[in-house]
Parts: structure tokens; sequence; C-alpha cells
């Protein structure tokens, strides 16, 4: 099955859609900021790399958009760590 991910601005969230279930990434904006608070992925669908499309997704529209993050959720904090090519993106 491919995925996409989506952004929802209205929800300050991006996500992919798997039927009943989503995979997401909630945030909050502030100026040119752009916080990230919390990934989920439901349980049955983890290793999948859904996480990873979602918060790489998430990077690329920061980036694109000339945004500064924040990476409060653990899982983008540890994928900015994992991918040094995201590490300008951070605020402060």
């Amino acid at each position: 099955m491919e995925y996409q991910v989506k952004h929802l601005p209205e929800e300050s969230r991006f996500e992919i859609d798997l039927g009943e279930k989503t995979s997401y990434l909630d945030y909050h904006l502030s100026g040119n900021i752009m916080i990230y608070i919390h990934a989920y992925t439901p349980p049955e669908y983890r290793g999948k790399g859904l996480a990873a499309m979602v918060a790489k997704y998430a990077l690329d529209y920061a980036r694109d958009h000339n945004l500064k993050i924040i990476p409060q959720c653990p899982y983008v904090r540890d994928y900015v760590e994992a991918h040094k090519e995201y590490q300008e993106l951070l605020a402060g």
C-alpha cells in the first residue's frame, strides 16, 4: 500500500489516512516557528516507516516555508538528530 502525507493546517496536523485510523504529527505555529508537539502511529502500523514519512514531510514543509522548528516531540527530536540535514532548522 502506498501512503500519502497530507497537511491539515486548520487542525495543525500532518497525517497519513489509514482508513479508520491515522498516523499523525501535531504542531503549533508561533510566528515563524513550528513546534512539533506529538507524533502517533497506531500500534498495528508501527515499524512500517509511517512516523518517519510524516516527520520528513513536516520538516520539509518547514524548510520550504522558511520556518524554524522546535521538536518537543521525542520522535521528531530523534529524527532530526539522525538526519543532520534538518539541524539547520532548529530554533535558537
